[in-house]
């Protein structure tokens, strides 16, 4: 069995089509989908399908993509949020750095509202970070000291410097499809550093599909390529590989087991 610990089953290519696309994914082993929200407009139909499908949840949060139209988008009004039930985590949020869709500044500002909203909650934070390394270490660094919280840094790309402190701060880490493609030879080899017990995997759904099935829109079934991937990689049998990642997923996002 796998979990999809990062999906949007929202967005388009996979909403027009969302029942077959939950099917699919129970088909091929899933049992369980995490439905990431990245704006106010979508907080509702996220949680619509969360409050439908009993082996989907959702998160609650603003990509930093668009931090400049989410000023008002307070703590505490992410805290109200999260009191759903079917609320798991915080995020996703963070830092990008490459687009630079929203201005910096408005970026660090949300991330640290997000942090906030997770050490309260007591719910994983969901951190996206492109480009933007060293001020993603410094800031959960810094929240860090503030008061414990955790997170999972999503769709993991960086450096191992940059996996190294993430661990430290007692992070988990997913990996997607991205780990099987060609050229990631260098995030195959920093993906050696996660320890069983932190590592989770993901789609990020419809975006980034695995081998073999580049090309197409990514589906939360694929996460079982990416697992078979991986235990082929590390000499492991998929099915060990998928029940750790399982538990991994449900140790951090504890809510859920409720």
């Amino acid at each position: 069995m796998f979990v999809d610990s990062h999906c949007h089953l929202n967005y388009a290519g996979l909403a027009e089509r969302q029942q077959e696309v939950l099917e699919t994914a129970r088909s091929a082993g899933v049992t369980a989908m995490l439905n990431i929200s990245t704006r106010a407009a979508e907080w509702g139909a996220v949680l619509e399908t969360a409050e439908r499908e009993p082996d989907v949840w959702a998160s609650v949060g603003i990509h930093p993509h668009d931090a400049d139209t989410h000023e008002d988008i307070e703590t505490a009004l992410l805290v109200e949020r999260a009191e759903h039930p079917r609320i798991i985590g915080i995020g996703e949020t963070g830092l990008d750095f490459y687009y630079d869709k929203s201005d910096r500044d408005r970026q660090r500002a949300s991330f640290r509202r997000h942090i906030a909203a997770a050490r309260i909650t007591g719910l994983p934070l969901i951190v996206h970070s492109r480009d933007a390394e060293e001020d993603t270490k410094a800031i959960l660094s810094d929240e860090m000291g503030k008061g414990a919280f955790s997170a999972v840094i999503h769709c993991f790309t960086g450096s191992s410097d940059l996996a190294r402190a993430m661990l430290d701060l007692g992070f988990s880490i997913s990996l997607s499809g991205i780990v099987t493609f060609k050229n990631a030879g260098d995030l195959r080899e920093t993906a050696r550093l996660i320890p069983r017990d932190r590592l989770l995997i993901e789609t990020d759904s419809p975006f980034l599909a695995p081998i073999p099935h580049r090309g197409k829109p990514c589906e939360p079934g694929f996460v079982a390529d990416t697992a078979r991937f991986l235990a082929r990689e590390w000499d492991r049998s998929v099915e060990e590989l998928g029940q750790e990642t399982t538990d991994n997923f449900f140790n951090l996002f504890r809510k859920a087991r409720a």
